[in-house]
């Protein structure tokens, strides 16, 4: 309504203006006519009367006459007489010629003069050819005079606005009446409209309301308002399609917060997938939650989590219902093996479900290839909803966790696996070399501290190398994996079994006497006799093998000592003829202690000597196929131009207090002969964290490195994990300051010990050096892949280089270029050599 009056008080002000301006330019444009009009009227009977002869009074006559007729009207009329007629006639009474006047007398042409309220019109009378008789000081074209007809039509336009608005004040009230009549009419119509959608609006709480929205059954009485709720109508549909009530995206949200993945999601997994199906049962009625898994060829895991305990019934029902998918999916094949695992809460109201409900509820997500962790499948039975959306939002979340599961379960068994294999050979099973120096010194604290005794077998299996080289690395691995068993059914229950490294085992005898070690090892003997394995061509090989036996504390109080004096026992098994146990009389104790002296007296004059003779074995890039390291390998040289290992003589230098003396001289010879070829690769270097402890190591380090002029970004210091154990916080310290000094970091034998991943986050490392065991592996067995696999991938992820170590063969060689290794060492890249560059098969770089 305000806008009503509003609108016509505008109207009507407008109008007025409007009508008042029309009405006083109509009136302007008659006055003007009507002036030019009675002008030419007095003009015209003047000319007529003075045509007659008239005289003076008569004209003065005229004039008056004129004058007079006009005299109670707007209208004015006055006849001037100029300035020639007024030297030939004289003077007449008249009012003083003004600007126009002169103006209109001297350029003899009319002039109008519009003024506020009038119009004044001066019209000359101009002298024409008859005029000259009378007038005779006039030329043709002069003017004689002037008509001025004045009128003031100002009072006629007011009197006519005053009656426009006499009439509009009196049609105001009824054009108001009709403006508010039709102003309610339609705010009536608009107001329902209003409330109509409001209450429609009003009942929607939900995304499942939605179904229930309809506007079209309402008629806003208009059809501009019809055609809008047609619209929303069409809103509404799409919004059904497309809208998620806030409570489900609360949950999809909280929901994915959960799929981060920690190490205690990792280490208890069950648990974490309960946590999920009771996080969606927020949201969905869900009963049970199930995964697929293949753990191998044509065998799966099926991994079943409840929201409830089931009853054996239901369990039953679900297990034949799981069977019955599987084997109706075209992806596996009808061998395929499942094993069901259940996983239910302890208490809470048991589920039952009939098999309708099972079939009818149960919605599965299967792929094509496995994905990583195995994950072939994820399912859930669960109610039926009607609503779309939550549907898609389920969907979302079964391919969601169907990764995440999948990459939980992973971690999980790649951790486990990695556990594993941190204290697993795992060709044979056995403990590794790393835990058994751990059980090793355990064995001989405990019996210190309970007095008791303990015995070490060393045992290597004779001509070994023979079967690897005449059958082949399949045939010698097939031989250890039966070795193995064979020799733990002989041993006691508690006995430590170990293999060692290569064709080297080692066994713990805990609380034994001599002569009871003394027929353990008798047993071991018979047990490598008896074995025979077949051969690729259908033969079978046998074997033997030695055995060196100490015993604690009668040989040896220490770990280092036991070992070396078992060690020495088999050396004397094997030069007395093989397939036999060494273990030494009264007088062979001393001589044996006499041996293991005159060893690190032999080391020490090596060192004293300068025969410590650097040897290289050639890394190579897999792109590219360029030599771009070597890594240096310690040897002494004895007789001719025979070499000893290092393996046989470094525990003896490191007993002998002159290890840090070893590492400096074949460091310094092994950097000279580097520069002398100019060789611009890197040099790996194994120091021993005893030498790295030393004060004076790292001047000492300068100094050579300067000497010999090679850059310290081309050396790369090799530790490993047993090495470090023990100096791993000294270490990290030294570690540092080698990295500031320019040198790099690798890490030798990745992969041997779980504690390897604590180096990698403590240490600035630059090369990952996997342990040889995985690599030799890597084309018959899956998990050595995988672990491979694993490591290649988190070297990635840190910016560290990998180096595959033990490549024996060009198959090897392609598969490991295939999985995106960055570097290869081995038999097969290159045998160690004292000269650089000699038997080399690869160019450098």
């Amino acid at each position: 309504m305000a806008a009503s009056a509003v609108v016509a008080v505008g109207f009507f002000g407008a109008s007025y203006v409007v009508v008042g301006r029309i009405l006083e330019h109509t009136v302007r444009e008659n006055a003007r006519d009507a002036s030019a009009a009675l002008a030419q009227v007095a003009f015209t009977g003047m000319y007529q009367l003075m045509s007659t002869g008239w005289q003076r009074k008569q004209a003065l006559q005229f004039v008056t006459a004129i004058r007079d007729t006009a005299r109670d009207t707007p209208t004015e009329v006055q006849i001037y007489r100029g300035p020639v007629v007024v030297a030939d006639h004289g003077e007449i009474e008249q009012p003083p010629l003004d600007a126009a006047l002169r103006e209109t007398l001297a350029a003899a042409r009319p002039l109008i003069d519009e003024r506020d309220g009038g119009v004044r019109y001066l019209m000359p009378l101009v002298a024409e050819q008859r005029c000259i008789r009378c007038h005779s000081s006039a030329e043709v074209g002069q003017a004689l005079g002037a008509i001025e007809v004045k009128q003031d039509f100002a009072p006629l336009v007011a009197k006519a606005r005053r009656e426009f608005m006499l009439w509009l004040l009196g049609l105001a009230p009824l054009l108001m009446g009709a403006a508010a009549l039709a102003v309610w009419r339609v705010s009536r119509r608009i107001e329902a409209s209003v409330v109509a959608v409001s209450q429609v609006v009003a009942q929607v709480n939900g995304v499942a309301d939605l179904r229930q929205l309809e506007f079209t059954r309402y008629d806003p009485g208009f059809t501009e308002f019809h055609d809008l709720f047609s619209h929303l109508n069409d809103l509404v549909a799409k919004l059904r399609q497309v809208a998620v009530d806030k409570h489900v995206l609360r949950f999809e949200i909280g929901l994915m917060e959960k799929f981060v993945i920690t190490s205690e999601v990792v280490r208890d997994w069950g648990e974490y997938i309960a946590r999920l199906l009771a996080e969606i049962n927020t949201v969905m009625p869900t009963h049970m939650l199930f995964s697929l898994f293949e753990v191998g060829d044509e065998v799966f895991d099926l991994e079943v989590f409840w929201s409830r305990p089931p009853v054996p019934e239901t369990r039953r029902i679900m297990e034949e219902h799981m069977r019955r998918l599987v084997a109706e999916d075209s992806r596996f094949s009808g061998l395929s093996q499942i094993t069901l695992h259940h996983h239910a809460p302890s208490g809470g109201e048991p589920l039952e479900l009939d098999a309708e409900e099972v079939a009818l509820h149960t919605k599965t997500l299967m792929v094509e290839r496995p994905k990583i962790g195995g994950i072939v499948g994820i399912g859930v039975n669960a109610e039926v909803v009607d609503d779309d959306t939550l549907r898609l939002v389920m969907d979302s979340i079964l391919s969601t966790m169907l990764n995440v599961v999948g990459s939980v379960k992973a971690i999980h068994k790649y951790t486990r696996d990695m556990e594993y294999y941190a204290t697993r050979d795992p060709l044979t099973d056995l403990y590794n070399r790393r835990v058994f120096w751990e059980l090793f010194d355990y064995e001989v604290a405990r019996a210190q501290r309970h007095g008791y005794r303990f015995a070490l077998l060393v045992v290597d299996l004779d001509n070994f190398k023979l079967i690897n080289d005449s059958h082949g690395h399949v045939v010698g691995d097939r031989y250890l994996q039966r070795f193995a068993p064979a020799v733990k059914q002989v041993l006691r229950p508690g006995d430590i079994f170990a293999r060692y490294g290569g064709d080297e085992f080692v066994i713990l005898l805990p609380d034994i006497t001599q002569g009871a070690a003394l027929v353990v090892a008798q047993r071991v003997l018979e047990a490598a006799r008896a074995m025979e394995v077949e051969t690729q061509d259908g033969g079978k090989v046998s074997g033997s093998a030695s055995i060196g036996l100490a015993l604690y504390p009668q040989h040896a109080e220490n770990s280092e000592d036991l070992f070396l004096f078992a060690d020495n026992m088999l050396f004397k098994a094997k030069n007395a003829g093989k397939h036999q146990v060494g273990i030494p009389s009264e007088e062979e104790v001393a001589e044996v202690f006499r041996d293991m002296t005159e060893t690190t007296v032999q080391v020490v004059n090596a060192i004293n000597e300068g025969r410590i003779v650097p040897f290289f074995q050639p890394i190579m890039a897999l792109d590219g196929n360029r030599i771009v390291g070597f890594e240096v390998l310690s040897r002494i040289a004895i007789e001719g131009e025979q070499h000893m290992e290092a393996a046989r003589f470094i525990e003896f230098a490191e007993k002998a207090g002159v290890i840090h003396r070893l590492d400096s001289m074949v460091m310094e010879k092994a950097l000279r002969n580097i520069a002398a070829i100019e060789f611009s690769g890197y040099v790996f270097i194994n120091l021993s964290p005893r030498a790295l402890a030393l004060s004076d190591f790292m001047q000492s380090l300068r100094g050579i490195v300067a000497s010999c002029g090679i850059a310290p970004a081309q050396i790369v210091f090799e530790i490993t994990e047993r090495d470090t154990v023990k100096n791993i916080v000294v270490l990290e310290k030294l570690v540092g300051e080698l990295k500031l000094a320019g040198f790099k970091l690798a890490i030798d034998d990745f992969g041997s010990g779980f504690s390897s991943f604590q180096y990698l986050r403590r240490f600035p490392v630059d090369f990952l050096k996997i342990e040889g065991d995985f690599i030799a592996k890597i084309l018959e067995n899956k998990k050595d892949r995988a672990f491979v696999q694993t490591i290649a991938q988190l070297a990635a992820d840190l910016k560290i280089q990998v180096i595959a170590e033990h490549v024996e063969s060009a198959e090897v060689l392609e598969e490991l270029r295939a999985m995106g290794i960055d570097l290869a060492q081995g038999y097969y890249i290159g045998r160690p050599e004292s000269e650089l560059g000699r038997n080399m098969r690869w160019p450098l770089i």
